[in-house]
């Protein structure tokens, strides 16, 4: 499987963004796709996932502001993102995997390339 992210970019604080995160082959559909972030100097973070089905989960300090959805048919996933803060300023991440809950940087098999959110205050 091979992921593309994209959609980042700068913005003001209290904007928002939409990431996407292309998967190829299309197998997609079997995996559980996350998103994770990793800011300078700190360890990657589980951000939110969403399986087949369209069950997500999010990370605490993300509920409200941030939403994970998926078009199996396009073998994409994204994290739209409200309300931005300068704290969530990183390098965000999407994975591809089938093991454990999906919160874990080792459940997932398969990894982006990354792209950057910057939040200026």
């Amino acid at each position: 499987v091979q992921l593309q992210a994209f959609g980042g970019g700068l913005v003001q604080a209290g904007g928002s963004l939409r990431l996407s995160c292309a998967a190829s082959p299309p197998t997609f559909g079997f995996y559980r796709m996350g998103w994770f972030r990793q800011a300078p100097g700190k360890e990657r973070e589980f951000v939110a996932n969403i399986i087949r089905s369209g069950t997500s989960t999010y990370a605490d300090s993300v509920k409200g502001r941030f939403t994970v959805s998926r078009d199996n048919a396009k073998n994409t996933v994204y994290l739209q993102i409200h309300s931005l803060k300068p704290d969530d300023t990183a390098v965000y991440y999407c994975a591809a995997g089938t093991s454990g809950w999906g919160t874990a940087v080792g459940d997932y098999n398969y990894w982006g390339q990354g792209t950057q959110v910057t939040v200026s205050s």
